[in-house]
């Protein structure tokens, strides 16, 4: 009996250590995804203020792209067009960069239940161990 009890606390302390380690990792997951998330808000305020400059010029005003070390003239409706492209995939990626991490905090849930149960049946079986009923 006692065998089985130390086999059994031996086998329930390695499940734990490799559900704390599945968790670990979905931790770093969600927080990376967080972070993209984070970037990809910075380079939405950017697009959007550059969308709002475009939209105060007329077709007079000249409009510059730059491309390496140069400065290329570009037409004021291509640019607008291409600023609300770019605002559009951004937004696309905020979009799945969200779904991304609400589905990893669900995982990181169900992993801590499972940790949670394993901690009481490790606490359980250490008692039987002891001998404490």
């Amino acid at each position: 009996m006692a065998k089985q009890t130390g086999r059994e606390q031996e086998q329930l302390q390695q499940k734990l250590q490799a559900e704390v380690e599945k968790y670990k990792e979905l931790q770093n997951d969600v927080q990376k995804s967080v972070s993209s998330r984070n970037q990809l808000d910075a380079q939405l305020n950017e697009n959007q203020i550059v969308k709002n400059e475009l939209d105060r010029l007329d077709s007079s005003n000249n409009v510059y792209k730059l491309i390496g070390p140069v400065l290329v003239k570009q037409d004021l409706l291509e640019a607008k067009q291409n600023v609300q492209k770019r605002i559009e995939y951004i937004e696309n990626e905020i979009s799945r960069q969200e779904k991304t991490t609400k589905d990893l905090k669900k995982k990181q849930d169900s992993i801590r239940e499972d940790v949670t149960n394993l901690q009481q049946q490790f606490q359980k079986a250490q008692l039987r161990a002891a001998g404490v009923r």
